[in-house]
């Protein structure tokens, strides 16, 4: 059971209304008894609805230094007068957090990571020396220091290639970059190292690996203080939004040990504790599980994995933390997790139709949105949706601008911020 005495406050810096993980947040440590402060925008977000939330705080604006985010936590940590354990919820605020965990401590409850590892994971310029390190396979990838290297990276490479920013949560706001995209000729390639001199690090090209029926795999968990995994396992994206490369829309609980063992030993490689997401694809030609994205806070869909004691990622780190002990895990294969406005209607009508005889308990399957409990996100995120869609189609309606855009991999509603996006999570 949940220290009731003791809140939480989830940290959100990226502006996305539609980031359902922190709903997930919200209801799951909120059902327990703990009351939850958000840091994050309220502007048009549903989630801000939930009757889970304690209060909304304004939170550090987009591009904020360390210190200034730390500011801001000091500011809330004020308002609520009493220790609280603290869940980034994007890279943005992991990475900050992360470099001012000193700071920081006096005020909050923070797993003991490693200073400046939570930033050494998410730049994505270092997760292949990571991977060789833990002997993890990661797709091939070329840093160009100059537009002809970016050229002929992208027809060395093989066209298509995936295009990344190193440290995405350093974009500008409204540069027009997003972090991960796909390019389809070099020229593209060429002149998305020209548009990346206003920041978010260093341009990588990396070898594209087809997406298959099955391919595409993440693993969430919680590392306690004694290097232990609880509250998560190994997941599979059976839709995405965009198809093929986007966002989990459809996920389903699939234990592989193969897949755990590959954590259990970057994560015992890195000493990494707290909560993570890591995104694999496994590579047509060789077979591997090769590593796309290791993100250091709770992947968006991580309540696919609330087992059969109610664990996951954000209950296991606040039972961690006041000392408090983890329950056995009670692993539920087969579960699945459904993002409503990413998942195509026609796989709606399945899981709502066909589906439910086959699921006789409501615990095998759950809505990123829809809860029985709390019923306003849902309802605000149907109205916020409709409308940004039809923004969408007024924009797409517009005569097209010239030059050559790269395809995105994100869902169109996430903009460009100073945030991470979570692409393949």
């Amino acid at each position: 059971m949940l220290d009731p005495c003791v809140p939480v406050v989830l940290l959100r810096i990226d502006r996305n209304p539609f980031h359902h993980g922190t709903l997930g947040a919200i209801r799951s440590l909120g059902r327990a008894g703990v009351k939850v402060h958000v840091a994050a925008s309220a502007d048009g977000s549903p989630v801000a609805r939930s009757r889970y939330v304690s209060r909304m705080h304004a939170p550090p604006p987009p591009g904020s230094s360390p210190d200034e985010v730390v500011e801001t936590l000091r500011q809330i940590a004020a308002r609520i007068a009493r220790p609280a354990v603290l869940i980034p919820m994007d890279d943005a605020g992991a990475v900050a957090v992360g470099r001012m965990r000193e700071a920081l401590s006096g005020t909050y409850l923070l797993p003991e990571q490693p200073e400046g590892l939570a930033e050494h994971v998410a730049d994505k310029a270092r997760l292949p020396e990571l991977c060789r390190a833990a002997g993890i396979g990661h797709p091939e990838v070329v840093l160009p220091r100059s537009e002809q290297e970016a050229y002929a990276a992208a027809l060395d490479l093989g066209l298509p290639v995936v295009a990344k920013w190193s440290r995405p949560w350093c974009l500008p706001p409204g540069s027009g970059l997003r972090s991960t995209c796909v390019v389809t000729s070099p020229e593209e390639a060429r002149n998305l190292y020209l548009l990346g001199r206003c920041g978010g690090g260093e341009l990588l090209l990396q070898k594209y690996l087809a997406a298959a029926r099955g391919s595409d795999w993440f693993f969430h968990g919680y590392v306690d203080r004694h290097g232990r995994l609880h509250g998560g396992g190994a997941g599979n994206k059976h839709h995405a939004w965009p198809r093929g490369a986007g966002l989990t829309a459809v996920g389903r609980w699939s234990p592989l040990p193969e897949l755990e063992a590959l954590v259990e030993r970057l994560v015992g490689t890195l000493g990494y504790r707290g909560i993570f997401d890591i995104d694999f694809r496994v590579d047509a030609e060789t077979g591997q599980y090769c590593l796309l994205d290791f993100n250091p806070r709770p992947g968006a869909q991580f309540r696919l994995f609330a087992d059969g004691n109610g664990l996951d990622v954000v209950r296991a780190q606040h039972l961690d933390l006041t000392h408090r002990p983890l329950p056995a895990a009670h692993v539920l294969p087969g579960r699945t997790f459904v993002v409503e406005n990413y998942a195509p209607l026609s796989v709606l009508r399945t899981l709502l139709t066909r589906s439910l005889p086959l699921q006789r308990s409501a615990a095998a399957r759950e809505f990123a949105w829809h809860a029985r409990d709390d019923l306003s996100p849902a309802w605000g995120m149907a109205t916020e949706w409709s409308q940004h869609a039809a923004r969408q189609l007024m924009a797409r309606a517009r005569p097209a601008g010239r030059g050559t855009v790269p395809a995105p991999l994100e869902s169109p509603v996430d903009a460009p911020t100073a945030a991470a996006r979570e692409v393949n999570c």
